[in-house]
């Protein structure tokens, strides 16, 4: 029986944190069972955030309904997950046991710092498992704060044009006549 960990905070739970926790129950389908912890960041962590955060308990409900979701759909025990409220960037990961921590592109270096701490602690390294972005119809990746902003939601579908120059030319969407 294996063990993921995969933490963040999931604000919006939009298209790439559903790829995220996929791939931790995926993993689970293809070991033949296993645990997966997500830590949520506290309220008191999201404060330092550039944008508004929904409260931990919207955000928990959210995740659950993604996990239930994936549990019918790869046929998993439904006792499989556990949400936890992380306090520090670190949580659980470096100091429990775990076999795979499920990671995005910019929090690889976490989980390098994670594997250090295990390994100065005498533990086992934990092996990375990094989900490429989900990118936005504009190809730049889905992301909370480009939610908030309006830009994007949370499919990744541009829900306003962004005005590249301040001044755009004034013939940019004339034809050429001949």
């Amino acid at each position: 029986m294996v063990k993921v960990v995969l933490g963040g905070t999931f604000e919006y739970l939009h298209a790439g944190h559903s790829r995220l926790i996929e791939r931790a129950f995926l993993i689970l389908k293809e070991s033949g069972g296993g645990f997966v912890h997500i830590g949520l960041t506290s309220d008191e962590m999201t404060q330092k955030k550039s944008h508004a955060v929904s409260d931990y308990e919207t955000r928990k409900k959210e995740i659950e309904k993604q996990a239930n979701h994936l549990i019918q759909k790869y046929g998993l025990l439904g006792d499989c997950f556990l949400i936890t409220k992380l306090n520090d960037p670190i949580g659980p990961a470096a100091s429990e046991d775990f076999d795979f921590i499920v990671i995005s592109p910019e929090t690889r270096s976490g989980a390098e710092k994670i594997n250090q701490i295990r390994k100065e602690n005498g533990r086992s390294e934990i092996q990375i498992c990094e989900v490429d972005f989900v990118m936005a119809q504009d190809n730049i990746p889905i992301s909370s704060t480009r939610i908030y902003k309006g830009e994007i939601d949370k499919y990744g579908r541009i829900q306003r044009q962004l005005n590249q120059h301040n001044n755009p030319s004034k013939n940019q969407n004339k034809k050429t006549e001949k």
